[in-house]
This record gives structure tokens, C-alpha cells and sequence, in this order.
């Protein structure tokens, strides 16, 4: 096993548990970004074990269950104690993949956690949150729910994700909440009025994906690049016609200030959203070993004022085009907009 320096650490919210400053998402190595190659995603989650990554994020409806077992035959020989895992709940799909709503009823989120911890092979996880609201369930309900299982001793830690401040506070009168789990990037920076100072008020960390925009920010994406059926990328409006042009502009804007640092589009990216607070943590989604590097390499680079300004010159707040979801998949966030 590689003895590489260990990643720095971060403590989610003045309740979770410490991770590493980065994390691992893993879902597209099952679903939603098209193909992804089962044993190079295991060697992806090995290098990131070994660098010192201990975070790993996933869903128990990415791939229909398939991304949990993929975690446990990673981790398998590995200290369950030396790794915190994320799991999302309550997303309902059909056999064919598609998205039939939420359900975070009590019963459905402790069924759900049953089948997590037996695919994860697992006695324990570390955070447990709901994917979405459910409009059907008040949120003491799903969290009321949840702290019935960290009781029982199956969750260490509660998470929230995609909700708003009133939700936030709803949440905590009924159990701490140790993060919320939401999309915070250059291009995605609505949580930065209402919902990250709530958050902050009442001692709740932000594990924040999407750092990349799903790619927009990578540094690597081409106008006509082709996507498989399986992307949804395909139907997201970021990615389409005039939006994606101009926001690909906004990335070559970014990239001559990245050049200036020695530094990759990607790295500039993920090193900004980690120097949002040090109760922010980043989630990076490599699927493959070369851009778990790249991605690592945002850690040695740390932005100064002026680095900061000229990003806001390249990428000033609201510049994107597009929304992040097609209308039918944004989560309803009650303080968002």
C-alpha cells in the first residue's frame, strides 16, 4: 500500500465526523456520465484510499445498488474504521432507469438503510441523508427517522442535501445535522445568499459536489464532444447550444488564469471551492486514475487575494448560461431562489 503524505482534514459541521479536506464522489462510476469501467473505478477508489482520501460519497439508487457494491469489493481488506461513507436515500427509479420520485417516509428510509448496509457489507454509515426532500414527508419526520438509527447504532452521522435554509433549521430542532450536501462551484454559487450563512449559524458543514459542473470545468470538455444515451449531460441545459458556448468561454477565461499558477482549469476550480471556509468540503467525481491526480493537485495550490479576484473577473457569480438541471430534475429548494 502506498505511503503517500496524508491528504489535510476538515471536520463536518461542529457535529461530524473529520474527512479528508477532499472527497471522493462515486457516482459516474456507475451511472448518469455514460460508460465507466468497473476495475479502473476500484483501482480509482484504491488511489484515493492510499493519497489519504477518506471520504467516499455515494447513493443507493446510483446504478440501482450497483455503486455500493462497487465501494464494498473496493474497501474489501481495507479499514472499515480509516473510511467515512456518504450515503443518499430516497430517490426512486424503475428496472429501466427512470426517475420515479422521492420517498423519505420513515418506514422507506430505514427499508432503504437495511439494504445499504447489506450491500456495503457494512455495520454502520458513517452519514446518512435523503437525496431530496420529499414533498409527501415533513422533514422531522425523514431526520426523526434517521436519529432513530443512529440510536440503534446503524448511523454515526445525519446529512441533508439539496435543501434550504427553513429546512436546515427545521432539520436541526429535531437531531444535529453534521453537513449539507449541495452543489456549490464557480458556475453554481446560489447557496453563497441565504443558504451556506444559515449553515454556518447553525454549525452544519457543506460537502460540495458538482466543483466541476459535471465537467464544464474540467479544463477537458469540447463543444462537439459526442455523449452517450446514458449521459444526462445530453439533456442538461449548461451543456446545450448557446449555453454551452458561452460557457466555455467563461472556462477559457479561467484556464489563462490557471496558466498563470502552473495550474490546470480543474485544479483552479476545485482549490476555489475549498478555500470557501474550512467547514466546506469538496467532492470530486474521477472515475479514472489520471484525473483523481489532476484533481489531487488542487491541494498544493493555494489561491491568494489577487488569484481570487481574477477568478471573480473570469467567472463572476451568475455568469453561467443554463440551468443545473432540466426544470423536471431541480430539486426544490424552500430558500434557494
Amino acid at each position: 500500500m502506498s505511503t503517500t503524505p496524508r491528504i489535510p482534514q476538515r471536520r463536518l459541521g461542529a457535529t461530524g465526523p473529520t474527512t479528508s479536506v477532499l472527497g471522493l464522489g462515486c457516482m459516474g462510476m456507475s451511472d448518469l456520465y455514460g460508460p465507466a469501467d468497473e476495475t479502473e473505478s476500484i483501482a480509482t477508489i484504491h488511489a484515493a484510499l492510499d493519497a489519504g482520501v477518506t471520504l467516499l460519497d455515494t447513493g443507493d439508487f446510483y446504478g440501482m445498488g450497483h455503486n455500493e457494491l462497487l465501494i464494498h469489493d473496493a474497501l474489501r481488506g481495507r479499514d472499515r474504521a480509516s473510511v467515512q461513507i456518504s450515503v443518499k436515500f430516497g430517490a426512486q427509479r424503475g428496472p429501466d432507469g427512470q426517475w420515479l420520485g422521492y420517498n423519505a417516509s420513515p418506514a422507506a428510509t430505514k427499508t432503504a438503510l437495511a439494504y445499504t448496509l447489506r450491500r456495503l457489507r457494512t455495520d454502520y454509515i458513517d452519514v446518512y441523508r435523503p437525496a431530496r426532500l420529499d414533498p409527501a414527508v415533513p422533514v422531522e419526520e425523514t431526520v426523526g427517522a434517521i436519529a432513530d438509527l443512529v440510536k440503534a447504532g446503524y448511523v454515526r452521522h445525519i446529512g441533508l442535501s439539496e435543501v434550504g435554509a427553513d429546512s436546515l433549521r427545521r432539520a436541526c430542532a429535531v437531531h444535529p445535522i453534521s453537513d449539507l450536501q449541495i452543489e456549490y462551484s464557480l458556475l453554481s454559487r446560489s447557496i453563497e445568499a441565504e443558504i451556506l450563512p444559515t449553515a454556518r449559524e447553525l454549525g452544519i458543514g457543506v460537502t460540495a459536489y458538482g466543483v466541476l459542473s459535471r465537467g464544464l470545468l474540467s479544463g477537458h470538455w469540447k463543444n462537439e464532444r459526442a455523449l452517450a444515451g446514458t449521459d444526462f449531460r445530453g439533456h442538461s441545459p449548461r451543456f446545450q447550444g448557446d449555453n454551452l458556448t458561452h460557457n466555455l468561454d467563461l472556462v477559457e477565461a479561467l484556464r489563462a488564469v490557471a496558466a498563470e499558477r502552473g495550474a490546470s482549469v480543474a485544479q483552479i476550480a476545485i482549490a476555489w471551492v475549498a478555500s470557501r471556509g474550512g467547514d466546506v468540503v469538496p467532492l470530486v467525481g474521477a472515475r479514472r486514475r489520471d484525473r483523481l491526480t489532476e484533481a489531487l493537485g488542487a491541494l498544493d495550490v493555494t489561491l491568494t487575494t489577487a488569484d481570487l479576484a481574477a477568478i471573480e473577473a473570469a467567472v463572476p457569480a451568475g455568469s453561467a448560461a443554463g440551468d443545473r438541471y432540466a426544470a423536471a430534475q431541480m430539486a426544490h429548494l424552500d430558500s434557494e431562489h
